[in-house]
Parts: structure tokens; C-alpha cells; sequence
């Protein structure tokens, strides 16, 4: 009798073995990480003498917006129309400086304007603006000249607004003040000084008010909605790190910690598995480690924040935002004139 059980306890002992290789190997599995090469991106030339494409917006007929260093939002209308002026704040066409190519757009966008993060409403046809200067601005499905619809919150008045994203549902609008103290031309004190002064906000399209969601924040820069409308994700720049903002549920009002991110983050956006693309300005620096064999410029995050996807350019390539749209991966820099097509 001991000699058969003794047979069934070796069995039974290999197939657990075997189970616990599986049970080590999957997870392994799971998180391999697929490397997409963007270096033969198509290239859609800004107009001469523009740059910063920042951050990209898409019409209902899936329309390519940008706001650039000029102050304006450019509407591109194909090889045939090329880039037409969509929307502009006041400053635009009174102040001569502001059209002026004599004076380089960082000592004039405190003046002219600096449009950031770009979303449209569908339902209504109007586009939001967050303008590091100015303010959170919308126009009309016709463009035409911006109209400033919040400058403070809570009596502080916005410094340096950034990243922004509209429930399409609501049409209430989430964006990010990166701080309170330090405007978007002095953005390099905010790292050095390690500032967390930043706020996220909410915009409620109905009563017109602005609500502080959270404040004391480091460096927050893009944000978007989940797909499912409960929570924000928020990248913050310097700590390389995106937080989870819960919007309802039982956790309504955490803000938790989503992701830890390899470079410095921009821009957020929905993929279309319900995870999200962060754009990356450069590689996180770590002391005494060795150069990076690729130039990261962006990853894919799953809906649980784990990341399935890599985005490598070439060295001095930098990308502020990853928009996926039709199949295709839009690519928009603060630092290039050009944007990016990748399929």
C-alpha cells in the first residue's frame, strides 16, 4: 500500500511544481512591454516661423486643432488649405508684437498668450483652451476670437494653466494650474524649487464656477478623464508620477497614486482600450546611471496603470502629447515645428 502512495505523492508533487513555474512565468509574461519606433513618423510642417504644437484637439468630423507659440489655435484643412488661423485671444490683432516675428515667442506670450491644452465639447461644437497666461478660454464651433471664462479659483488667480480634458458628457471641464507661484516662462523654477503649489480644477459648464479638487500638488501637467467618467488621471511632471483623482464612488475625493512613469510627463490622453497614453519630454535622470540605449518620448498605460507600451525618436525629439485617433497616433511637441503621424 505505501509504494502506490508513495507514487501519487511524486505525482501530485511535480504537478503542483509545474502549476507554481506557470504561476511564476505569467506574470512575466504579462508585463512585457512592446517598443514602438517613431522615427519614421510623417511630419506635418507647422507654418514658417511656428512652433509647439503643445497639444492636439479633434473636431466631431475628426478635424486636426492646434494651439502654437504665437498665441493663435490653427486649424489644419488638408494639403489643399494648409494651417488657417481657428481661434486667437484679444491681444492678437490689437497688439502689433503679438503677430511680430522679430521677438521670440517666450519674452511675448505673457502678453500674447500661450494656448496649452486643447479639447472640444462635441455636443455644443466648442473648443476649450487652458492658456498659460490668460486663462481657461473657450470659443465657438466658428472660431474667432477666445472669450476668458475663469481667471482664479477661490480668489487665487491662475499662474500657469496647463493640461486639460471635458467630460463629454457634462461638458464640464478638468484642467491643472502647475502653480501658484512661478508663471509658464520661469516653468524651470517650479523643478528647482521643488514647488507644489500646483491645484486641479473643475470647470462646472453649467453654473459657470470654478471648484478647487485638490491642491499642494507638485508640478501637475496633463489630465484626462477615464473612459468610464469616474476618475482623472494627472500626470505630474517632476516626480515623474500620475495620480489617480476619483470623481464618484466610494472613493470619490482620493487622489491616489496611479503610476510610476520612466521620463518626465506631459500630456495625458485615452487610448482606445480604455488606458492611456503619456507623452514624455525626456528619460527620468538618475544619479550615476548609465546613458539610455533609447530615447523614450512616450508609454501606454493599461487601465490599471500598469505600462504595456513604449514610444522611442530620436535623440532631441521631445513629445508633450500622444493623441490616438482613427487608428492613428498623433504626435504634438512643445519644442518642434512640426506635428507627428505615426500607423
Amino acid at each position: 500500500m505505501r509504494r502506490p502512495m508513495a507514487r501519487d505523492f511524486t505525482a501530485t508533487f511535480f504537478l503542483l511544481l509545474s502549476l507554481a513555474s506557470l504561476l511564476v512565468i505569467s506574470p512575466c509574461a504579462a508585463q512585457q512591454i512592446k517598443t514602438t519606433d517613431t522615427r519614421w513618423t510623417y511630419h506635418l510642417p507647422l507654418p514658417d516661423g511656428i512652433s509647439g504644437a503643445e497639444s492636439l484637439a479633434f473636431d466631431g468630423k475628426d478635424r486636426l486643432y492646434t494651439g502654437v507659440s504665437d498665441g493663435r489655435v490653427l486649424k489644419w484643412g488638408g494639403s489643399a488649405a494648409g494651417w488657417t488661423t481657428y481661434a486667437y485671444n484679444a491681444n492678437y490683432r490689437r497688439i502689433p508684437l503679438c503677430s511680430s516675428s522679430e521677438v521670440p515667442p517666450e519674452e511675448r506670450e505673457s502678453i500674447c498668450g500661450r494656448p496649452l491644452g486643447v479639447r472640444f465639447f462635441r455636443k455644443t461644437g466648442e473648443l476649450y483652451i487652458a492658456d498659460a497666461y490668460k486663462g481657461l478660454m473657450k470659443v465657438g464651433p466658428d472660431g474667432g476670437e477666445a472669450q476668458v471664462v475663469a481667471t482664479e479659483a477661490d480668489g487665487v488667480p491662475f499662474h500657469f494653466l496647463n493640461g486639460l480634458d471635458v467630460d463629454q458628457a457634462t461638458g464640464d471641464v478638468y484642467f491643472t494650474d502647475s502653480s501658484s507661484t512661478y508663471t509658464r516662462r520661469f516653468n524651470g523654477e517650479i523643478t528647482m524649487n521643488a514647488d507644489a503649489t500646483g491645484r486641479l480644477l473643475k470647470y462646472d459648464a453649467r453654473t459657470r464656477r470654478v471648484t478647487v479638487l485638490k491642491t499642494d500638488l507638485p508640478y501637475p501637467n496633463g489630465v484626462a478623464v477615464s473612459r468610464d467618467r469616474t476618475h482623472l488621471v494627472v500626470a505630474h511632471t517632476v516626480p515623474c508620477q500620475a495620480f489617480r483623482y476619483w470623481l464618484r464612488g466610494p472613493n470619490a475625493g482620493e487622489y491616489e497614486l496611479f503610476a510610476d512613469l520612466p521620463g518626465y510627463p506631459d500630456n495625458v490622453r485615452r487610448d482606445t482600450k480604455g488606458g492611456y497614453w503619456v507623452a514624455l519630454n525626456q528619460e527620468r535622470m538618475r544619479l550615476g546611471a548609465a546613458p539610455a540605449a533609447k530615447h523614450l518620448v512616450g508609454v501606454r498605460l493599461n487601465p490599471d496603470g500598469v505600462e504595456v507600451e513604449e514610444l522611442t525618436a530620436a535623440k532631441g525629439v521631445t513629445l508633450s502629447e500622444v493623441a490616438e485617433q482613427k487608428g492613428k497616433l498623433w504626435l504634438g511637441s512643445v519644442e518642434l515645428d512640426y506635428i507627428g503621424m505615426f500607423t
